[in-house]
């Protein structure tokens, strides 16, 4: 993986020109290799051998506390000594000031090595990021500064049991506490009461606190609504609720906050991170005498969801490339095992000699399909997360026009970064266990696992039906489809390019005729106005979308491929041929399947949409 890693960093994206920046002055391609070479041995050697032994001992409760294997508290402890908590962070607070696209490289080597024990640290450096742009001076420095340093971990706490995805019917409320509420030094000050469902991270041992971000309503004060929630998302408001109590400097009160475990949930897959609902002001503890969750408001009353969405662009590539990871994590094992398996014998014009001996199964076609089809998937699905983290960059430290090309760009293909890899990484595991044959669902082999853990990525952080919805019902048409229109600039581009060089023209032709009828069944979709007709089948949208920024990105690193291969350089011709080799696959296997996707979506299909529930 790391030369594919490095090979797509520096050779297709050049990474290293970011060091001409002012943020990233300090760097060069060796302090990024330090990192990586960092990340790589910390996964390697506390990450990894624990994987099964944190699948098998689920996270349990004994009535006070939750039990995780010494391994995992090791583990998270070697990160947070790291310094990769606060990695892309500035100086000032502790960290690299690292581009986001070196510092999720490194983390790929932790969502590989073991995406369950990784999870905490993931979930504490998205809650203290957002922080940082939303919370105080005092409570960037009473919470996000301790967050970075490992003293204590995060969670992000949105969904209720009656609230998944429609996070405008969350009913947890919170009110001021106190007529002097607004004076804290923490932030205003309000007493939630709810219960929190699905919540990674939310109980645990590993560190001496855990700051819970969570969203609630604050109820009318006056009026015909006095007491009641408002409705609909804008009422929404955020709160930092702490465990355990902590004064501005720090330090922790010795006051437990009104916040308890109900119970874990007991997951397919991702099991060494604790899932949990949570109870807020049952009462079970008593702060300052009194039951309800004492929580100290981030942002303006309202303003909860708008703070939230700040750091989704970063969680959803995050979660894109945790998938990406666990893909690749099957597809390396899956590649050892065909190599080393002997089944078979080669096949003749005379048929089978049954006297030969027998052939690695690497041997045999159709597993050389599984193989590449995999390859195919996850090598794409990585160029995909790193470019869209290389445009997080551009968006935060690019001159104004590259800062809104890349905002516009990031609007369109986070949703994909998301989505794509969830669904076709996940499909790349259960190749790899194609590929194990029997061995492959039995716990001897790693490969079931890397399933199950990929499994719940279709629904972290907005489901698959969600991000079709959230594509095609609103970031296609945002400014007048500008973003749609600058991302298919940046593929006719690829395509220009490419049409130049022998042996790609032919997908050069294939990606424009792609592109074109996307754009076709982007306008077909909407031709009546009526949402309910357009999103019908938005689903089927984002699976050919994701089809096309993928074949792009394949073209793109082709491009590159090529060029190492016209350098001469012998070393390396192995691996760009393989390169190429993948992309040739997705071209004549995976994007002809655009077709059926965009058919339903061009007619506006009713199949499902007319469906009666009483026919199921």
């Amino acid at each position: 993986m790391r030369a594919t890693l490095d090979f797509l960093l520096h050779d297709w994206l050049e990474v290293e020109a970011l060091t001409t920046r002012d943020r990233f002055a300090d760097h060069s391609r060796e302090t990024f290799a330090s990192v990586l070479d960092t990340c790589e041995r910390i996964a390697r050697d506390r990450f990894a051998p624990f994987n099964r032994l944190a699948d098998i001992q689920e996270p349990h409760f004994d009535g006070e506390k939750v039990h995780l294997p010494q391994a995992t508290h090791d583990a998270t402890r070697a990160y947070a000594e790291s310094g990769m908590l606060a990695a892309a962070q500035n100086y000032a607070h502790g960290g690299m000031q690292l581009p986001c696209v070196v510092e999720m490289a490194g983390n790929a080597f932790f969502s590989k090595a073991s995406v369950a024990m990784s999870g905490y640290a993931m979930l504490t450096s998205g809650n203290a990021s957002l922080l940082m742009a939303h919370g105080t001076p005092q409570q960037i420095e009473t919470f996000a500064k301790h967050e970075f340093a490992g003293r204590w971990f995060g969670t992000m706490c949105l969904s209720e049991a009656q609230a998944g995805s429609s996070l405008s019917d969350i009913a947890t409320r919170a009110v001021p506490d106190g007529a002097d509420f607004e004076a804290d030094p923490l932030g205003p000050r309000y007493r939630l009461r709810g219960n929190k469902m699905w919540i990674s991270g939310g109980e645990h041992e590993l560190t001496e606190n855990i700051v819970h971000l969570v969203l609630a309503k604050i109820p009318a004060e006056a009026g015909e609504q006095r007491g009641k929630l408002p409705p609909g998302t804008k009422g929404i408001s955020l709160f930092i609720v702490p465990k355990h109590l902590v004064r501005p400097d720090a330090s922790l009160s010795g006051e437990r906050n009104d916040v308890a475990l109900a119970g874990l949930n007991h997951k397919l897959g991702y099991r060494g991170t604790t899932n949990t609902l949570l109870n807020f002001g049952e009462g079970r503890f008593k702060p300052g005498g009194e039951a309800g969750a004492i929580g100290y408001r981030v942002g303006p009353v309202g303003g909860g969801l708008a703070c939230m969405f700040h750091m989704m662009n970063e969680a959803r590539i995050g979660v894109g490339l945790g998938a990406v990871m666990l893909g690749y994590a099957g597809y390396e094992a899956s590649v050892g095992y065909a190599k080393q398996r002997p089944q078979g014998r080669a096949m003749t014009i005379e048929g089978k000699d049954a006297s030969a001996p027998q052939v690695p199964i690497v041997e045999h076609a159709d597993v050389k399909r599984m193989l590449l089809a995999q390859k195919s998937y996850v090598e794409g699905g990585l160029a995909l997360s790193l470019y869209c983290a290389r445009l997080v960059d551009e968006l935060h430290t690019g001159d104004q026009a590259a800062a809104a090309n890349a905002k516009r760009l990031l609007e369109v293909l986070t949703p994909i970064a998301k989505s794509w890899p969830s669904e076709w990484c996940l499909e790349a595991n259960s190749l790899a266990i194609q590929v194990h044959g029997g061995y492959g669902y039995t716990r001897d082999f790693p490969v079931e696992q890397h399933w199950r853990d990929n499994r719940l990525n279709m629904i972290h952080e907005g489901t698959h039906g969600i991000q079709g919805l959230d594509l095609l019902g609103r970031k296609v048409r945002m400014e007048g489809g500008a973003a749609l229109k600058l991302l298919a600039a940046r593929i006719d581009a690829t395509a220009a390019r490419a049409g130049q060089l022998e042996g790609l023209a032919e997908h050069a032709n294939a990606l424009a005729a792609a592109l074109q009828r996307l754009g076709a069944a982007t306008k077909a979709a909407w031709a009546t106005g009526e949402p309910a007709e357009a999103l019908a089948n938005a689903t089927a949208y984002l699976q050919a979308f994701g089809h096309v920024v993928v074949a792009w990105l394949w073209l793109d690193v082709a491009i590159t491929a090529q060029r190492l291969l016209a350098a001469g350089d012998a070393d390396r011709a192995d691996f760009a041929r393989g390169k190429l080799a993948a992309m040739h696959y997705f071209y004549r296997h995976e994007l002809p399947k655009l077709g059926g996707w965009l058919a339903v979506v061009e007619t506006r299909d009713t199949t499902c949409a007319d469906l009666d529930p009483a026919w199921l």
